[in-house]
């Protein structure tokens, strides 16, 4: 199931400066019906969604597959905040939750925005400075939702300041916000808009907003990660690569229809963890995750 690198035609393609000795995306399992979220613990343990089958699992640092959590709340995109918890973006009624992966206890941080339903939380990122989250909620219709059309109008950005049950809106003028991922710094925040076909970059402003916003480049994405560079990773069709100036790196085929999401991951966080349609892969880097 490997598939060849592929050299983009770029002026600075670099695949061979990221990719470990012209290593390709490798399968580990291919026993699901949709695979996302993937998120990486302190030790490189990665944590993954399989949203259609409402669960969640854990690939270890020794290379073991096991699940994690049964009924895990339709959980889409996660990610781990500064004190070891499992943000999860649990679709099922439209809530942001934590999970403590020590005793899997779930605390629900938003269950509404003014009394009215979410659309559908998407993905997630917590500042490692100030501890705000933000995700994005854009609407997707599920098949295991009673209503038809969404409660609210428009497909917005959200922070959640720390300790506030009740998130705000920091961007409401992206077609569908998808993937969302900050810099380690606490700098810059990229946002796709998966319809809109672009990606932006932000800076952070006072008690949370968002400012600055610039378009980063003209390609939407599924997730996304960065690179201990600050190269960005988007998804969709493959892997595609760009430098903080926004000057595509490289691109990587992934044999299946759609790669929804990756982060890095292992014990040295130079395997690229890429979820992918039914399958799981992992690619070999010579780069580490910036996380």
């Amino acid at each position: 199931m490997a598939t060849d690198t592929i050299a983009m035609d770029t002026p600075d393609n670099q695949t061979a400066q990221l990719v470990a000795d012209s290593a390709t995306p490798q399968l580990i399992a291919r026993q699901f019906k949709f695979t996302e979220g993937p998120a990486v613990d302190r030790q490189g343990n990665v944590f993954f969604t399989d949203q259609p089958n409402n669960t969640i699992w854990q690939y270890d640092t020794s290379g073991k597959l096991s699940l994690f959590m049964a009924d895990a709340g339709r959980a889409n995109g996660m990610y781990f905040d500064a004190k070891g918890h499992l943000l999860a973006c649990a679709d099922e009624h439209n809530q942001l939750w934590s999970i403590d992966p020590n005793n899997k206890k779930v605390k629900v941080l938003v269950k509404d925005f003014g009394g009215k339903r979410l659309n559908g939380p998407n993905d997630v990122w917590a500042h490692p400075k100030t501890g705000g989250i933000y995700f994005t909620d854009p609407y997707y219709q599920r098949d295991y939702w009673a209503r038809n059309s969404p409660d609210m109008v428009g497909q917005k950005v959200f922070y959640l300041a720390p300790g506030q049950t009740q998130p705000v809106v920091v961007d409401d003028q992206l077609r569908k916000p998808n993937g969302i991922i900050g810099t380690p710094d606490g700098r810059y925040l990229y946002v796709a808009d998966i319809d809109g076909d672009k990606t932006y970059r932000y800076q952070f402003g006072p008690d949370g907003h968002l400012t600055d916003k610039q378009l980063f480049v003209e390609q939407g994405s599924d997730g996304m990660t960065l690179d201990e560079k600050g190269n960005v990773y988007l998804t969709g069709n493959g892997v595609t690569v760009y430098s903080a100036a926004g000057q595509k790196l490289a691109h990587f085929d992934v044999p299946e229809k759609w790669t929804g999401n990756i982060c890095f991951a292992g014990r040295d966080h130079k395997m690229l963890f890429i979820t992918a349609s039914e399958g799981i892969y992992k690619l070999s880097m010579r780069v580490k995750g910036a996380y």
